[in-house]
């Protein structure tokens, strides 16, 4: 039975660089389908994509956006997702529910390179996808060009459906390479059949030659027809090309204009066609087939009067308002048109639908009726490589906004919150600038919570270089019992990465046993905060002699001269600033390695080599040591240097000293907001 006969629910995924017109397209989608009167536009801000105000306010998509309409019989959802690479997590999020993904990209073959991490993915996953050029009507690069150029990014063989008709330097239609049938681009309205103009014959002809070529390649009895001279019937070339499409063997390249809804329909005929049904693409997840019911949460929204709504993909079943599913009630169903609602009764098998205030399953998460897992290929979240230590602007919220800063992490799992234990501050991380300013923007109109951003503190820390023996008194008579404590200590350095060390030799009762202990406590709190303003490391100290008194002496007494003798000690040992380097590896193709190497030795950075990444040709991975300090920026000078494609992982390796102006403007600036605080 073909895809089409079986008239199954089914979900495409849009995804593409920032600025290809992934939202445009499906908007002309939605409007071929019928599922909107008219088409809103980005620009205008009335689109049913983009439709959060922060997509608005910054013209962008920024979360998933579902659309449902329906098509010579066949039910469709489609997912409009964030081309912006910082939010490539909620593409990587639909995508885990999409039967096949539409790539859209610009007709620039300079630009090819903006799809290849998007192609990385899906190649990985073997979901099948197409790829949709768009902005055809304005191009003057010819489609031999764009799709050689696409070529290199992909390792799947692409495979051009269609050559465009020129009128002059516009696009005016294209010839469907299939069907050898010409049609001419109508605004708004289907494309009209035209005769095929005689001067397009000859690049149709080579065209579908190439096409039927890699076709072959993967079928043995359209090679022995291609080889006897043969002409394969259209409609057996439609067959292969669904077959190796839900196969993920290659990937078709259509071409059109969104804006104009040209090539529009073409593609919908193409997606009903050819794209596999929910059954099997729920069959190469590993889902095993059952009556009862199972869905993949894709997304979670949280919204301030209705509440959690979590969208998913119905893999079998049904699904209905009030049944228990992972544990919890489904509080409502509902279809998604953008911001819009349709409450249903029930969702089936390949529906893509938003269950309402189900507060105890989260993105990722696989539910039946009788339990919750996590989804076993769910993909992880990116290495953060951007932070911002935050605060709630007013005191009394700040246990409030911890509780908003969960909801919007829930919505966007690409985004954590950690405590820096060395500077105590709060620390929202994410993809980069714009992504946390979204993130900050969608706290402060959903929960009604400003928060003070700062650049994050870099946890310096401070040792030694040559030790000192210190003698300390701590004498205080009050009327009562008073203090006292008399101690000797030895400061002395350690080598890096050991630590802290406290030791004794104390002989002849010299200081009690019982207030030892105490002296390791002072050394250690003065430790905190040692002569440049920083946390001491790497130093051991020994206490070798001292006295006491029967009456005045005591834990306390002990302590506050150990602190006594550290602070007077330790100015003595020669103490150095210690900044921490980070190790990062950073993945860049292999034409702008050499922009990754300038990056890291601009910063103050230590290359450490290069080397091909065994998992994706033609790139490369560059490794280096990077002082902390220096990272804040690095993401965006980087994806500056490489079309937006490059990448980082990064790790904390080792302490090393800093010297000169650099470690003399660092203790000034500690000494100035230590002095503030």
């Amino acid at each position: 039975m073909s895809n089409a006969d079986t008239m199954a629910p089914r979900c495409v995924a849009l995804v593409g660089p920032y600025g290809s017109g992934k939202t445009t397209l499906f908007e002309s989608l939605l409007h071929a389908c019928g599922a909107i009167p008219r088409k809103g536009g980005v620009r205008d801000g009335n689109s049913v994509g983009d439709g959060a105000p922060e997509a608005r306010a910054h013209q962008m998509s920024t979360e998933i956006s579902a659309g449902h309409g329906g098509f010579l019989g066949d039910s469709w959802t489609f997912l409009d997702c964030p081309g912006f690479v910082e939010f490539a997590g909620e593409a990587h999020d639909a995508l885990m529910a999409a039967d096949a993904a539409i790539v859209v990209c610009e007709p620039d073959p300079d630009r090819a390179l903006t799809v290849a991490p998007i192609l990385k993915w899906l190649e990985d996953r073997q979901l099948p996808h197409l790829l949709f050029v768009n902005k055809m009507d304005t191009s003057a690069a010819h489609a031999r060009d764009i799709l050689a150029a696409l070529q290199e990014v992909s390792s799947r063989p692409l495979v051009l459906r269609q050559i465009p008709i020129r009128d002059g330097e516009t696009v005016s239609g294209y010839v469907d390479l299939v069907s050898e049938r010409a049609y001419d681009y109508k605004p708004g309205r289907p494309s009209e059949l035209i005769a095929l103009p005689e001067g397009a014959v000859a690049r149709e002809r080579e065209a579908r030659g190439e096409m039927l070529e890699t076709l072959a390649d993967f079928d043995d009895g359209l090679l022995e027809q291609l080889l006897e001279d043969a002409v394969p019937s259209a409609d057996a070339v439609y067959d292969q090309l669904g077959k190796d499409l839900r196969e993920d063997l290659v990937a078709p390249v259509f071409l059109g204009a969104a804006e104009g809804d040209h090539g529009v329909r073409r593609l919908l005929k193409a997606l009903r066609h050819e794209v596999p049904d929910p059954a099997a693409t729920a069959a190469r997840r590993g889902i095993a087939d059952t009556d009862a019911p199972v869905a993949l949460v894709c997304k979670t929204y949280h919204a301030p009067h209705t509440g959690k709504l979590s969208l998913a993909r119905i893999w079998h079943g049904t699904v209905r308002e009030g049944m228990t599913l992972g544990g919890d009630r489904v509080g409502g169903v509902m279809r998604l048109l953008g911001q819009k609602q349709e409450k249903l009764a029930e969702a089936g098998p390949g529906e893509v639908v938003g269950l309402a205030r189900m507060d105890g399953v989260a993105t990722g998460d696989l539910l039946t009726a009788q339990a919750k897992s996590r989804a076993a290929d769910w993909p992880a979240p990116a290495v953060p490589v951007y932070a911002l230590a935050v605060a709630a602007e007013k005191r009394a919220d700040e246990v409030k906004m911890s509780g908003a800063l969960a909801k919007v992490i829930e919505e966007d799992p690409a985004l954590t919150l950690a405590q820096n234990q060395d500077t105590q501050e709060l620390l929202l991380w994410g993809q980069g600038e714009i992504h946390l300013k979204i993130a900050l923007e969608r706290l402060a109109r959903k929960y009604n919570l400003a928060a003070r951003t700062e650049r994050p503190q870099v946890p310096y820390k401070e040792t030694i270089r040559r030790g000192t023996a210190q003698h300390a008194r701590h004498k205080r008579q009050t009327g009562g019992h008073g203090q006292f404590a008399d101690i000797q200590i030895e400061i002395k350095p350690l080598p890096r990465g050991a630590g802290f060390a406290f030791d004794d030799r104390i002989s002849g009762g010299a200081v009690p046993k019982q207030y030892i202990p105490a002296v390791g406590d002072g050394v250690r709190d003065y430790l905190a905060r040692g002569p440049l303003g920083y946390p001491v490391v790497d130093v051991a100290v020994t206490l070798t002699d001292g006295s006491f008194h029967a009456v005045d002496s005591s834990d306390m007494a002990f302590k506050t001269a150990a602190r006594i003798g550290m602070t007077e000690g330790m100015p003595n040992c020669d103490p150095v600033l210690l900044e921490p380097i980070l190790k990062v590896e950073i993945s860049v193709p292999m034409a702008y390695t050499a922009n990754a190497q300038r990056l890291i030795s601009g910063h103050r950075g230590q290359i450490l080599g290069f080397d091909s990444d065994p998992s994706w040709d033609g790139w490369e991975m560059v490794s280096g040591y990077l002082p902390q300090s220096e990272m804040v920026g690095l993401i965006v000078e980087l994806r500056s240097a490489t079309l937006g494609v490059g990448t980082f992982t990064w790790a904390f390796d080792h302490l090393q000293e800093l010297t000169g102006r650099e470690a003399e403007q660092v203790v000034a600036a500690r000494s100035e907001a230590l002095a503030a605080s």
